[in-house]
């Protein structure tokens, strides 16, 4: 009888959710790669829409799964020139971000994120050229820029160590002269740590 007990807790352990529950515990650590298309979907024809890659660190802290994450951000767009000319601009910016969480499912497949951050870095323009290829000056420079953004992000976990993401973000860029605002949006892939 008592074997039968102990086989019945062990079922019973293995089967209730218990495997699916080691998802977003506090402390653990995760790396995370994303891929957006920014200001529009990104084609060899589009002429202001670009692009941008990122690399992040995150710590999930407390019992709610709410979430810190750090990293850096590469951003390509163009600016219309011309009839059909375009003008790269490129950002490299750090980034601090809070997410709080939002909703899972049951079997914690599926998580929801809202968050905010704080951005700073380094905008180019041209590359740092000012003339252009038909003679004109070019007024846009180079410069620091620092700023804020908003997203909204969803994980959905193929194991516990590996998460396809989904996310929204909308960027707030001052300091520079090529705009203020960029819409992404994109996939990206979660490695937990521990």
């Amino acid at each position: 009888m008592r074997k039968a007990m102990i086989i019945f807790a062990a079922m019973l352990a293995l089967f209730t959710g218990q495997a699916m529950a080691q998802r977003t515990l506090p402390g653990m650590r995760s790396v995370e790669v994303k891929a957006n298309m920014v200001d529009g979907f990104y084609t060899g024809s589009a002429r202001n829409c670009g692009y941008s890659f990122g690399v992040y660190y995150s710590v999930f802290k407390g019992n709610n799964a709410h979430e810190w994450v750090f990293g850096g951000e590469y951003l390509q767009t163009y600016k219309s020139y011309g009839e059909k000319g375009r003008i790269p601009v490129a950002e490299f910016t750090g980034e601090a971000e809070y997410n709080l969480h939002l909703y899972s499912n049951y079997t914690q497949f599926f998580h929801l994120y809202g968050g905010i951050s704080a951005l700073a870095g380094y905008e180019t323009v041209n590359w740092g050229k000012t003339l252009l290829s038909d003679g004109a000056t070019l007024h846009n420079s180079d410069a620091f820029i620092y700023g804020g953004g908003v997203n909204l992000q969803a994980d959905f976990y193929l194991s516990d160590r590996i998460a396809l993401t989904a996310n929204l973000k909308e960027r707030f860029i001052f300091g520079n002269s090529t705009g203020h605002c960029h819409f992404s949006y994109g996939l990206g892939i979660r490695i937990v740590m521990d």
